[in-house]
């Protein structure tokens, strides 16, 4: 290989004898241990209703996963590429929606192994609007950026992101809340047509205001059933 190459080459050579992996991998289990959060989402879709009187089919596979996590969350040794991890002390958090089945249809055995419950409340209009704007990688900066490839500057102002929380927390109170989700239906729909024609657009610069958002939303939020399929 040419010098330059080779120069790279042995200064990644000299750098990873600095680092002993042996010891990194064993520090990095010990903090699994003893500092471990292990979210379980959507436990609900485990949970079957019971009373039905029914012992086969989906509801006894529903329970034989029940049956292989509680070993995990009871605390057992657990077999990783990087080695044994033990899971005593780790932290087990599950959430679910449970819209069909309710906590109370696990098994009784993991029910005790999450013993502090807490129901959540529905997203505000107000919570819409901070997911919009706070975090990093907001869906209003996603956008931009994406449309930014096709040379196009997309500019929200303060009332276009009201109107488009408010018009998300209207579309899950009056259809299914399924929570922040909502935000994404709601602005895909809203920027289609810009999406859609931004390489032949002479306008290079795009403005979201109220009066965008009104135009490309009111009727979808004034038909239910129209709704219903778009949203």
């Amino acid at each position: 290989m040419k010098v330059p190459e080779a120069l790279e080459f042995l200064a990644q050579e000299e750098a990873a004898k600095l680092v002993d992996m042996e010891a990194v991998t064993k520090f990095a289990i010990e903090r699994v241990e003893q500092n471990g959060i292990v979210f379980l989402d959507e436990i609900d879709k485990i949970a079957a209703p019971r009373g039905d009187g029914r012992g086969y089919g989906p509801d006894v596979s529903r329970e034989g996963v029940q049956r292989d996590i509680l070993p995990i969350v009871e605390g057992s040794t657990v077999t990783t590429k990087y080695g044994a991890v033990r899971t005593d002390h780790i932290l087990f958090i599950a959430a679910g929606a449970f819209h069909v089945a309710k906590p109370s249809d696990l098994i009784p055995e993991l029910q005790g192994r999450f013993p502090i419950r807490v129901e959540l409340d529905s997203l505000t209009k107000e919570d819409f609007l901070r997911i919009l704007t706070e975090p990093d990688n907001s869906l209003v900066k996603q956008y931009s950026a994406m449309l930014a490839t096709e040379g196009l500057s997309l500019e929200f102002d303060a009332e276009a992101l009201k109107e488009i929380s408010d018009v998300a927390a209207e579309v899950n109170q009056q259809m299914e809340d399924i929570g922040a989700r909502r935000l994404h239906t709601v602005m895909e729909k809203l920027l289609e047509e810009v999406s859609f024609h931004a390489p032949e657009m002479g306008d290079k610069n795009v403005g979201v205001d109220r009066a965008f958002v009104e135009k490309n939303l009111s009727e979808i939020v004034k038909d239910r059933d129209l709704r219903r399929y778009i949203l």
